[in-house]
């Protein structure tokens, strides 16, 4: 008998058999999968409504979600910022060099360390100029930056120094907390400013930030930066993948003196082995290329550290 013999023709033939149902059945499952998903999402992903935090704080001071308008708008602002994906990817971006810099100089003054949130919901970390004419990371006017110690003229103006600035908005927001007794006035007066503010709580008799009748872009002021501290604490959760080597370094900087005039900031960079644009890429301040200094006041210039950035002359 020749059966005996053809074993191993049998069992390859089912083994083939066997494999062929298996992948059909594979290429059946996912072939449904595929054509139930493209039949609920066609555009092939689907958007869904972002998480907002059970608890929500700003400055230590609780956010009353139980109130349903205060949760609706506070989602509002979660879902701008998980959907304005270039903002936040810049913000997440940006903060690992610039928070370094002013979380200290937030502590030293006693102000809470959520403020730097409010800088990025003003400016988003750019030296901006506003419409209205409010300038730098902190947005300020020329009026009120003058009033908080800040240098401005056409020739140095330090709402473009990140520092300076941010000391300027330290006083303003301490300022601002002594007259309305919480830091969630003390926020919402930085978009309305304290005139506006003591208008509104006089004329609506609430100091409540959440209870007042305010403008679309004041009413919506907190939850900017709370939805920002949140998302950013936590991108993650929001869809955000920013590996850590994808960051922003911190700029590795030294300072020199200067309390003499400038006749060019030109010569004046390629004397210290810069080009202007590096020299004016880390001072910014400087608003033009020279600097009439009579009464030699000290400034300090900021220059990268030798090494730390390639100089191309």
């Amino acid at each position: 008998m020749k059966i005996k013999n053809n074993h191993p023709l049998v069992y390859f033939f089912l083994l083939g058999v066997i494999s062929t149902l298996g992948a059909i059945y594979v290429l059946s499952i996912l072939y449904f999968s595929e054509k139930g998903a493209a039949e609920n999402f066609p555009q092939d992903y689907k958007i869904i409504s972002p998480r907002v935090p059970g608890n929500l704080e700003f400055a230590g001071e609780k956010v009353p979600l139980e109130n349903f308008e205060v949760y609706e708008r506070m989602e509002r602002e979660f879902i701008v910022h998980t959907y304005f994906h270039s903002y936040t990817i810049f913000a997440i971006k940006r903060a690992n060099r610039w928070f370094p810099v002013i979380e200290p100089i937030l502590k030293e003054n006693n102000v809470p360390d959520d403020f730097k949130y409010l800088m990025v919901a003003e400016s988003n970390m750019e030296n901006v100029i506003s419409p209205a004419g409010a300038t730098g990371f902190w947005q300020f006017m020329k009026e009120t930056g003058i009033k908080f110690d800040l240098e401005i003229n056409d020739l140095v103006d330090e709402r473009y120094h990140v520092e300076k600035s941010t000391e300027a908005a330290c006083k303003y927001l301490k300022e601002s907390y002594d007259q309305f007794g919480n830091w969630t006035m003390a926020a919402a007066s930085y978009n309305m400013g304290t005139n506006g503010t003591e208008t509104q709580t006089g004329k609506q008799k609430t100091d409540n930030y959440y209870n007042l009748v305010l403008s679309l872009e004041t009413s919506r002021y907190l939850g900017r930066i709370i939805s920002l501290k949140y998302i950013m604490q936590n991108p993650g959760l929001y869809g955000f993948d920013i590996k850590e080597n994808e960051l922003y370094e911190p700029l590795k900087i030294k300072e020199v003196i200067l309390d003499s005039s400038v006749t060019d900031f030109a010569d004046y960079a390629a004397s210290l082995g810069l080009n202007y644009k590096i020299l004016k890429m880390y001072n910014p301040w400087l608003r033009d290329n020279y600097l009439n200094n009579t009464a030699k006041k000290i400034y300090r210039i900021i220059l990268p550290e030798e090494g730390s950035i390639n100089v191309i002359n």
